[in-house]
């Protein structure tokens, strides 16, 4: 595209800035770390040797309890199979409230950290990926922003859109949606669209082609989701604490959940506000600048992220070779070990995010997250990452292995009621004098009970407590009465829902590691509302499960029964719990009676705010649109003459069938209803590619235009 075209407002990009990007390999030598502040240094280690000492005591504790339990003099290769599944699944959770306890104890401190901030200089790239998305919600997201920077940071910040968009209709909605804020500004703060052609590596993929295009004008690029949204207090403060601190390569904030609307969306966006903080200030503390990344919602150096992040091909196919798809905790991985630091700042306001409507969108979304993390081990053991790195990978691959220990301890346990049941036992096996009898010790059993349960819930008693002291924040909670309604709502909910996804969970690992590959399927943002054949087809299986434990929990024993009962209820009415958690109607509900109201719900932030505006004028936008999309290129010349500015000139000359079918349908068309009547998929993505195939588009126009034309008035 030449110099003129780009300049003359009709294209959707700048001029090119190429910043070289190398592929790594697996194993590297790990780089010097750059210098840091050495006070943060001393908290950080002694806030992992508060973690490492308090996760291995409490294990030891775990298993020498359940040890005292299983037997007082014999254990049997069943039950020490079934200690050794309970020592795991104890570490677990230790290590989860470990975390939270130090997060307390920090959010607690009278001191708190002060991050340094110098203003930077040059322009902050905004980055949003999108791919199959609903473009009014974004545009809406992007306006507030973009309203916000104009008014509090011009010339300080500019975005781009990069679409990896790949079905015609989507595509063309996306661009009808965007064409008329591009371009605007382009002192204070510009809008770009990118649509790329070749989705190869899905997202790591699109922001990399990013940065070899047009990275070098940029020292930092913000990296957002299409659900994103971030004031411009939070933009200003992110990109000036890189310009402070030389030495990081990357920083991570932490997104609250905004407009939940469903059951299972409040709960989360309750969790994430309430509970989230104490979890962050955790980790955050021993983390220190060796974070991890997300992949949105934070800010990177562009040329770090060039020089550290070309990202391996890993061999072998999917599910485990190939591309990475959990691209963001490996980005941080090779940021630290190229010597950059990544660091986790929690006190960084006005981040946001959304959550899925429904549990059945967070069972699609965790097949995705279960491959890209199992798919980890390929870096657990390579050269020169740092240890706190290696963790990151393991507790990501272990959030999912977990479901499969926790499967495997209740089978195990039933198999030993059922061992109980049917098996006579042989008190004089020994040819002893004295009888082996198989003692089990119900009191210590009990506490045990109690100290996990505790463990479990700790860290969200944790977090209401922590509300309950701020007063300013309990308030936004709607006060102590409604804070604590709140937190018990979400913990009954939370236990219901909890073994339907631990189960799913399970299934995902075992689909995984049969090699069954989970592809790049988009995101839901709707309400979630499913149908009951929908619920009953994704939890039939869960349903089944808990009638057998149930029924076979009864025979064996009645005290088995409603020891179990936390397990089974959830699982026999997975398929009501599942229905009852989408759909904006039933959640609503809630709000209306006042319960499960996250503080930006009470009382929203201005971007908030912004954003709700936004989307209320831009809601008859997204009708504007007819059944036709190729229609919005005939009912709009300007509109026409945008798409036609995006086209290379030089086409492939290799043979397209599809290209070759589309024109002569095109030629043979009367009208474009006509024509889309016969389109295929593939022959309408030929015709918003190809420059000279669009071009015989203008046939349906309402006044002949030629290239010529369009060039001219480009």
């Amino acid at each position: 595209m030449n110099q003129t075209t780009q300049n003359s407002g009709l294209y959707a990009l700048p001029n090119e800035a190429p910043l070289d990007m190398p592929r790594h390999v697996v194993n590297e030598i790990r780089q010097t770390a750059k210098k840091q502040n050495q006070h943060f240094f001393v908290t950080t280690l002694l806030s992992r040797l508060f973690v490492f000492l308090g996760t291995l005591g409490l294990s030891a504790y775990g298993a020498y309890e359940m040890y005292a339990v299983l037997s007082t003099n014999h254990i049997t290769w069943l039950q020490w199979l079934f200690l050794a599944l309970f020592c795991v699944n104890f570490t677990w959770i230790s290590f989860a409230f470990t975390q939270a306890t130090l997060g307390l104890l920090f959010k607690l401190a009278p001191f708190k950290r002060k991050r340094k901030e110098l203003d930077a200089t040059g322009v902050t790239a905004i980055l949003l990926p999108v791919y199959n998305e609903d473009p009014v919600r974004i545009r809406a997201s992007i306006e507030a922003m973009h309203e916000d920077l104009l008014e509090k940071a011009p010339g300080k910040f500019a975005f781009f859109i990069l679409s990896d968009t790949n079905r015609a209709e989507n595509s063309i909605k996306e661009k009808h949606t965007f064409y008329p804020i591009l371009n605007q500004n382009t002192e204070a703060c510009p809008i770009y669209y990118r649509r790329r052609l070749n989705n190869a590596e899905r997202k790591a993929g699109n922001v990399a082609e990013w940065v070899t295009r047009f990275g070098n004008d940029y020292e930092c690029m913000i990296v957002l989701d299409a659900d994103s949204l971030m004031s411009a207090e939070c933009l200003l403060s992110m990109s000036r604490r890189m310009a402070a601190e030389p030495s990081l390569g990357l920083i991570q904030t932490l997104p609250t959940i905004i407009r939940a609307d469903t059951l299972y969306s409040r709960i989360q966006q309750f969790a994430n506000q309430c509970f989230g903080p104490i979890y962050a200030a955790g980790l955050t503390t021993w983390h220190g600048n060796a974070s991890n990344f997300w992949g949105h919602n934070a800010i990177i150096r562009t040329k770090a992220f060039a020089e550290a992040c070309g990202l391996p091909i890993l061999p072998g196919k999917a599910p485990f070779g190939g591309h990475v798809m959990s691209h963001d905790f490996i980005e941080a991985a090779l940021l630290r070990r190229a010597g950059w630091g990544v660091r986790f700042d929690t006190d960084l306001q006005a981040s946001y995010e959304e959550a899925p409507p429904s549990l059945i969108d967070v069972m699609v979304r965790d097949r995705r997250w279960c491959q890209g993390n199992l798919q980890h081990k390929a870096f657990v053991k390579a050269k020169g990452l740092h240890f706190v790195s290696r963790m990151h990978l393991m507790t990501g691959i272990f959030s999912y292995f977990s479901a499969v220990f926790w499967f495997a301890l209740i089978s195990v346990g039933f198999a030993l009621a059922v061992q109980a049941y049917f098996v006579k036992p042989d008190y004089f096996n020994n040819l002893s004098l004295f009888p082996n009898w198989p003692v089990f010790d119900f009191e210590k059993a009990r506490s045990l009970f109690i100290v996990s349960m505790g463990l479990v819930l700790a860290p969200k008693l944790y977090g209401w407590l922590s509300a309950l002291l701020h007063w300013q924040q309990c308030r936004k909670f709607g006060g102590p009465i409604m804070l604590t309604l709140d937190t018990l709502l979400e913990i009954l909910v939370s236990a219901l829902y909890a073994p339907i996804l631990m189960f799913s969970q399970f299934l995902v690992v075992m689909d995984v590691l049969r090699g069954r590959d989970s592809g790049w399927k988009p995101q839901s943002r709707d309400d979630g509302a499913n149908k009951w054949k929908e619920a009953t087809r994704a939890h039939i299986y869960h349903t089944i499960l808990g009638i057998g434990l149930a029924v076979s929990s009864y025979f064996l024993s009645p005290q088995l029964f409603y020891w179990s009962m936390p397990i089974t209820f959830g699982l026999i009415f997975s398929i009501p719990l599942s229905w009852l958690s989408g759909g904006s109607k039933r959640g609503n509900l809630l709000s209306k009676f006042g319960f499960l109201k996250g503080p930006e719900e009470r009382r929203p932030s201005e971007i908030v705010t912004r954003l709700e505006n936004k989307l209320t004028q831009l809601e008859q936008h997204s009708s504007e649109l007819s059944n036709i999309p190729l229609r919005a290129y005939i009912n709009n010349v300007d509109f026409y003459a945008w798409h036609l500015a995006q086209l290379p000139e030089q086409e492939n000359n290799q043979f397209d069938r599809h290209k070759v079918c589309a024109t002569w349908l095109i030629e043979h068309s009367d009208s474009i209803e006509d024509l889309m009547a016969h389109l295929n998929e593939q022959e309408h993505l030929a015709i918003i590619k190809y420059r000279s195939l669009f071009l015989r588009l203008s046939k349906f126009l309402p006044e002949k235009v030629t290239d010529t034309n369009h060039k001219a008035y480009a």
